[in-house]
């Protein structure tokens, strides 16, 4: 039961995405405006965030009520010692990845608005190619921080 319960945890985002993504396909097809497409594409992602993060945490509310309550005493302890280590290590990996999903976002929204610019400036003046190059580069270092802020999370956890 446990298998099937994580191989439907594992499942229900990637269908979820897909749908959305199908969905997005199919309504820029029809001509609705790309505002439209980007806020419903938003709403159905935090949905699928949303059930994702509630059936985790169902899940492992099931797997604590589950545990046998006549068990010998050490075997108690070591449980209770083990329960908030694996929900820290949990929180820490969510946390490792939220840094890096956002600052991956966060980097892309940087280039996006300074590669034109950049290519525009080189365009009329050849020079300023190397300035244009590190205003490009300053925006992708965000990401970069944001994996070295991931990697140190996942090294403490």
């Amino acid at each position: 039961m446990s298998t099937f319960i994580n191989l439907l945890i594992a499942l229900i985002p990637v269908a979820g995405l897909i749908g959305i993504t199908v969905y997005s396909v199919k309504q820029s097809r029809r001509g609705i405006s790309g505002k439209k497409i980007l806020a419903r594409n938003l709403v159905g992602f935090m949905a699928v965030l949303v059930v994702c993060c509630t059936l985790t945490f169902a899940v492992g509310a099931a797997d604590t009520a589950a545990a046998p309550e006549a068990q010998a005493d050490t075997q108690s302890v070591e449980q209770t010692e083990e329960e908030p280590a694996q929900q820290a290590n949990g929180l820490g990996l969510l946390a490792a990845a939220l840094v890096t999903g956002l600052a991956g976002v966060g980097g892309g929204i940087a280039v996006a608005a300074g590669a034109p610019a950049a290519i525009a400036a080189t365009s009329e003046d050849p020079k300023s190619f190397g300035k244009s190059l590190i205003f490009v580069a300053l925006g992708e270092s965000i990401a970069l921080y944001g994996v070295v802020i991931s990697i140190l999370i996942l090294n403490r956890v």
